[in-house]
């Protein structure tokens, strides 16, 4: 059995929540979820890609995180059509996970972590039937927070898998 990843940034929500309490605070699990499988690697390591398959790496999944949250909070959210994206190039696949030659990996965290302060910010001045707007159609607050963990849930899996075969290390 994989035992759970211990350390006191991450917390298991209440099992009795408000609703809004609940979904942020598992949205937070998930993000903290994300920088405890980044940490304790070097940055070859946290770039490597070792399933030859596929573009995942840690180092990626932080750069991509960092364009979602920019994308669903600040551009669906607060509906800023004109901010732009931080790594996504449109004329290049996957351009926010590779390449990472050059990427500085204490850069991206910093843009990743103001992305995620970003987003709290934005989702504070909004009940959770607040929409946005994205290609035209409304989005909930609600529905965003349940997106975004899910999208980071299903990442979290990716990072699990990659961790375990970059240097071996378990726990979820």
């Amino acid at each position: 059995m994989v035992a759970d990843l211990e350390d006191p940034r991450r917390q298991e929500p209440a099992f009795v929540l408000g609703e809004r309490q609940m979904l942020e605070a598992w949205l937070d699990f998930h993000r903290t979820t994300l920088l405890l499988k980044c940490e304790g690697l070097g940055d070859a390591d946290r770039k490597r890609r070792p399933v030859p398959t596929s573009r995942l790496s840690l180092h990626g999944l932080v750069r991509h995180m960092a364009e979602v949250e920019r994308n669903w909070f600040r551009r669906v959210l607060l509906r800023d059509s004109d901010i732009p994206p931080i790594w996504f190039d449109p004329a290049v696949e996957d351009s926010e996970l590779v390449p990472l030659d050059d990427a500085d990996w204490a850069a991206d965290l910093a843009a990743w972590q103001a992305e995620c302060d970003a987003a709290r910010d934005a989702a504070a001045s909004f009940e959770l039937d607040h929409t946005g707007l994205r290609r035209g159609s409304p989005y909930s607050l609600r529905w965003i927070y349940v997106h975004m963990i899910e999208e980071y849930a299903r990442h979290n899996g990716h990072a699990d898998l990659i961790r375990e075969l970059v240097d071996g290390s378990v726990g979820c």
